[in-house]
């Protein structure tokens, strides 16, 4: 089947990304979906208390505000079903081939198209969009004995919701944004829960509420004040920024943290315990208003000591102790930094992304590769963030994609990538500027580093400068091929 544009993907990315084409008369698109519902990360993590740790009004589509948000901060449950009204909505959701998961694509330089391979069937696409995101791949440590276990281990992201835990022991290995929304949710009903911190992290109060009806109906007839709100919500997050890059701010953060942890632990022993050792923000600084208090209680033991192995029955760990389990829990995360399907795109000459990305993630502007014409990966290589909305960067990436895809409609070419030079350029810009940030000198090991040491994970300034740059289409940063003689033709858009 021989489509304009294919996306890999049917999350916030992927469904954004097939509007907002549509609106400009594009509408020739192919959204290859693995699993059986849209939906991406919000499909996946239904683990107890999932919720997001954005506002909710900030955490949605620009162009698609929904005023019926139940509270400040939106659980899963809202988040999909968000998702799927604003797809049906759109008319996305005829366009979503599910049970496709992604097996090859490759770049056909002859036929100037995609040659895409799916568990569902065979695609040809002009333009390709790799729209899986960074946290859509369980990372499972290797943990010697887990297989040995003998009872129910899954990871968070996915849940085995048949699997009781009233009254059972149960094990939580990790001690991330996941686990400290589980926990709370489960600590009340198991037997007991042994918690497994390798690194606490740095917490600070949530202040989520209920939205009332009455709020709801406000916003409903007054859109205006719900942009309003939206805007203060914006820059208020963007300010949260500075203290990543300013010592002095991030005095003040963590004197936050600390009395938050002080107020809700009174035991001097498990706060010392709680107490990170690194700089605030050098990790993700997450929020939680319960997590603490659920830790407090008489059925939960935090071992802050490694865990050497798993054993049927317990796992032990290296101050010598043996801790009974019945059930595990790995909320140990993602794979940002291996992106398990880089190694089947292969671009020109045969190079797989995976080639290309064996040093490090890089990208032109976050979205392009050199090598590989026609690939736009959304969110892509240093487009995340640690204080702020996502989708506000995945709709400026969007805005990239939807112009360079009108770029070549209004030339007739068949192809671009991004110039080396220029992506090189990118890529010193961010790492010139990542130099000055907690992320680079808080003294941690986080997951927002690759193996060789870069952080290719989050962009280091604000989401206006940003956008600002990534929103716009440079055509001289690009290589642009015309279209071979006898190449099919183009798909006209209105000018």
């Amino acid at each position: 089947m021989d489509v304009h544009v294919a996306i890999i993907g049917a999350g916030f990315s992927g469904i954004g990304a097939a509007i907002r084409l549509q609106q400009q008369g594009i509408t020739d698109v192919v959204l290859l979906e693995r699993a059986s519902a849209l939906g991406g990360t919000w499909r996946d993590n239904d683990y107890p208390g999932c919720a997001c740790d954005v506002p909710s009004r900030l955490y949605s589509f620009s162009f698609a505000q929904h005023s019926g948000w139940t509270r400040r901060f939106s659980a899963q449950p809202e988040i999909l079903a968000y998702l799927t009204r604003v797809a049906a909505e759109y008319g996305i959701t005829p366009r979503i081939r599910l049970g496709h998961a992604l097996q090859s694509a490759r770049w056909d330089d002859a036929a100037q198209r995609w040659r895409i391979v799916t568990t569902g069937g065979s695609y040809a696409a002009r333009v390709l969009l790799l729209a899986t995101g960074a946290l859509s791949d369980a990372s499972v440590p290797t943990i010697e004995g887990l297989d040995t276990f003998d009872g129910p281990v899954f990871h968070s992201s996915q849940w085995q919701h048949d699997v009781p835990l009233a009254g059972r022991r149960v094990a939580v290995v990790g001690t991330g944004a996941s686990a400290i929304q589980f926990v709370p949710a489960i600590q009340p009903t198991v037997g007991h829960l042994t918690l497994f911190q390798r690194t606490p992290p740095w917490i600070v109060p949530r202040h989520d509420r209920a939205i009332s009806s009455v709020e709801r109906g406000a916003y409903a007839a007054l859109p205006g004040a719900q942009q309003a709100v939206r805007a203060a919500i914006y820059a208020t997050r963007e300010l949260t920024f500075l203290p990543f890059r300013h010592a002095a701010l991030r005095r003040l953060v963590t004197h936050l943290a600390r009395r938050h942890l002080a107020a809700q632990v009174a035991d001097p022993a498990l706060r010392a315990r709680l107490t990170p050792d690194y700089g605030i923000g050098c990790k993700r600084i997450l929020v939680s208003d319960d997590y603490y208090p659920a830790l407090t209680r008489p059925n939960v033991t935090v071992e802050p000591s490694a865990i050497v192995r798993v054993r049927p029955g317990a796992i032990d760990t290296a101050n010598g102790a043996s801790h009974p389990a019945e059930v595990i829990v790995l909320g140990t995360g993602f794979r940002p930094t291996d992106p398990p399907l880089a190694p089947y795109i292969v671009g020109r000459a045969g190079q797989s992304l995976a080639t290309a990305w064996r040093q490090t993630l890089t990208a032109y502007n976050s979205t392009t590769v050199a090598g590989f014409p026609n690939l736009f990966v959304i969110p892509g290589p240093n487009a995340g963030l640690g204080h702020t909305s996502m989708i506000y960067m995945i709709e400026s990436q969007i805005t990239h994609l939807v112009r360079a895809v009108q770029h070549l409609e209004r030339t007739g070419a068949a192809a671009l990538e991004p110039r080396p030079d220029a992506q090189a350029a990118y890529v010193a810009h961010v790492d010139a500027k990542m130099q000055a940030t907690v992320w680079m000198q808080g003294g941690c090991a986080s997951w927002y580093l690759d193996h060789s040491g870069r952080n290719s994970t989050l962009w280091p300034d604000f989401t206006w400068r940003f956008r600002r740059r990534v929103s716009q289409f440079q055509a001289a940063d690009y290589v642009i091929a015309p279209r071979h003689a006898g190449a099919p033709s183009s798909h006209p858009v209105p000018s």
